[in-house]
Parts: structure tokens; sequence; C-alpha cells
């Protein structure tokens, strides 16, 4: 059945509004063209989206002629503001945006593994109102947090995880009751996935799989352009993937004995200790970073400095177990190294990983290396608050 009058307005404004954030401004005869639609009806729908205060005339294109077709039309940005949240085991990174994305201020605050509960969540919402203030922002409208752990599908509430702190699931709450905001919660693995997707490294991919190499060891499944969660929300819990090498096997209450015992960022660090590997640390990072980082750039200052070499070589050896399982399971076709540690290997690790990946797998893979580093939880957080808030000022207003 033809679409009533008013589901049609609505189904042109969605769409002007999509490409005004994908192209930016636009003028008037731009989105006749794009849309398809007559002139009246691009008239009519930027006066709608104009009254709704959703879209402004942000300047004039170049042409000759001076009228409504010259006029620049883009999103106002200010319409809503939005904060992202990196929450870690040892601390928060926040930053605030406009409805664009446009990074307005951005901080983060250390919180010590003795904090009880209270007092650690009291200094990660304190420190997402100091940022808003300092962003002149009064009022958030959606908040988007990144946190270890799993999102339960039904709820979309952080689950009860052993070995994370209390605060983790009870910030959420926190933010909802301080802050009048919409508060969406991810898993920070997933978000990375998303970041790299939209703006890193798998921008041309539909399918593929992120390896999340940082303190701990995590996988983010895409598969054909959908996020998969699972039915617990637990697809991609890797460090707990059985694999040879390690002293045992994991169980349901830890991962030591599954992969995360080859590849988390205690075990690379003691790995580097072995082949004389030493950098000093960097912070808001894991110390495997800045060794693997310094092992990548001895291999290319000293023409193949045969410890680094080796170091980097038995790296991707440990990394390659699990990402050869992940292959054989999905045959996603595509592999990102992510999170700091993948970030800090760049290239040099990603090679030697997508060699050893061909030797055991005959599914063709690629291996690349993330471009977002450890920032990706906290863009992809950014990403997830704009969708968001963007799916509810966008949606047509109910009759």
């Amino acid at each position: 059945m033809p679409a009533s009058p008013s589901t049609a307005r609505a189904i042109n404004d969605r769409l002007a509004l999509r490409l005004l954030q994908q192209e930016g401004p636009l003028t008037a005869g731009q989105l006749k063209q794009l849309t398809g639609l007559s002139r009246p009806s691009v008239a009519d729908l930027v006066e709608r989206l104009a009254a709704a205060g959703l879209i402004g005339v942000v300047g004039e294109s170049g042409e000759q002629r001076r009228g409504p077709n010259a006029r620049l039309y883009g999103i106002v940005a200010d319409r809503a503001h939005l904060a992202a949240l990196d929450v870690r085991t040892e601390g928060v990174a926040v930053l605030v945006s406009d409805l664009l994305g446009s990074v307005l201020a951005e901080a983060s605050v250390p919180i010590g593994d003795g904090t009880d509960t209270g007092p650690a969540v009291e200094q990660a919402v304190t420190l997402v109102e100091r940022t808003a203030k300092e962003a002149g922002v009064e009022r958030l409208h959606t908040i988007g947090v990144g946190a270890p752990g799993l999102i339960d599908p039904a709820t979309g509430e952080l689950r009860d995880s052993s070995g994370l702190p209390e605060w983790h699931r009870r910030l959420a709450a926190a933010l909802q009751e301080r802050l009048p905001a919409r508060v969406l919660v991810e898993n920070e693995t997933n978000l990375a996935a998303l970041a790299e997707q939209r703006d890193g490294a798998a921008q041309d991919r539909d399918t593929f799989v992120l390896l999340w190499l940082g303190h701990g060891i995590g996988a983010a499944v895409v598969l054909d352009g959908v996020l998969r969660r699972g039915a617990s929300g637990g697809t991609g819990e890797i460090g707990f993937l059985p694999v040879p090498g390690t002293s045992g096997l994991p169980s349901a209450t830890g991962c030591e004995g599954g992969f995360h015992s080859l590849a988390g960022a205690a075990a690379i660090s003691e790995l580097a200790g072995r082949y004389g590997i030493v950098a000093p640390a960097a912070p808001h990072e894991p110390h495997a970073a800045a060794l693997v980082r310094e092992a990548v750039a001895r291999v290319g200052a000293d023409a193949g400095d045969p410890l680094a070499s080796g170091f980097l070589d038995m790296l991707a050896e440990r990394v390659a177990l699990g990402a050869a399982s992940v292959v054989a399971v999905l045959d996603p076709g595509c592999l990102v190294l992510a999170g700091e540690i993948g970030g800090a290997g760049g290239e040099v690790l990603a090679a030697r990983v997508r060699d050893r990946v061909g030797r055991m797998s005959p599914l063709p893979t690629e291996v690349r290396a993330g471009t977002l580093g450890g920032g990706a939880v906290l863009r992809g957080a950014l990403l997830m608050a704009r969708d968001g808030a963007q799916d509810e000022l966008f949606a047509p207003p109910e009759r």
C-alpha cells in the first residue's frame, strides 16, 4: 500500500536529515538532487525541519544567483548535547560533544582499586557534570557508556561479572538519577568495533571481527553489518577460549588458563622480559603497549633487531592461536587488531599475525591494524550516543 501523506513526509524528512549528517550542509537544490524529490516537496521539508529547530541556514553556496537555492542548510549542532564515557577498572574518561559529534570538552579521572563503590560512582558522575559545565552545556540529551563485561541483551544493563568493580554496574543508574539524560551502555569491545567500522580500519567491511588487545582480551563480531551479541551478551569473550600453550584450562569463574593467559597485557609483559625488551610505562595504557611499541621501533631502526623481532614473532604466534579459532568458526574474512597493544603493534604485528593465520587456516583472511588505538572505545561510545539522540530527535512526531 502507498504511504499516507504524513508517513511520506516523515520518511522524506528523515532522509534529508541523514543526508545533511553524512554530507554536511547542502542547498535546497542539492537536497532535491540527492533525494529525488520535487522542488515543492524539498521546500516543504526544509520549512518543517527549520520550524522544528533541527536545521538552519549556515551559509551560502558559491552560486552567483542569490535566493533559497543558494542557502546552505545544516543540522543545528547545539540542538542536543551528548556525553561519552570509557569506563575502565582503573578510571573513567569522558567527553562532551554537540549533536554532530564535535568534541567540546574532555577529561579523565583515575579511580584506585581500593576505592569503595559509593565514592567511585561519585567521582565518575562528578566528572561528567564538571566536563559538561566546562563545555558550556546545561543539559545532556544522551550519554553513551562503554564498559568491560557482559551487557544483558534483554535489559541493556551491565551484568554482574566476577573480577570487575561493583561501581561499574552502579554507574549507569547513578548517571540516570543525577542527570536528566538517556543513558546507553555497551560492551567496550563492541564500541571499538563500531568506531573502527565508521571511522577506522574496517570502513569497507560489513563482516569482520575486531580483536581487542589491551589489559584483557576480547572480540567483537560484526556479521552482515550487524553487531552480534549472543544469547547472553557474551559473544567475543575469547579470553576464556581454551588454547594450547597454557598451564591449564579456563573456568566459569576465571579466564586464567585460557587465551587471556597467552595474550593479555600481563602475559605480554612477561614475554617481553624474556627477550630483554624494556620501555618506560606510558600513562593511560597497559605497560605491554609501550613494550610492543619499543619492539616495533627496534625492528625498524636496527635493521631487524633479533631480540625485538623474536619477541614480535612469538607474540604473533600467540595472537594467531586465538585468531585462527575465530576464523575457523566465523570465517569473517577480516580481523582488526585493536586496543592499545594492537595499535602499538601496528602493521608490523598485523603482518606477522596475518602470515601465521594463513598457515593455520584455509580461509582467506585479512588482518589489519586498528587505526584508533585505545581511543576507539570513547569514539564508539560517542557514536552510540549520537545515533541514539538522532534517532529520537529525527523521529516523526506522534500523531
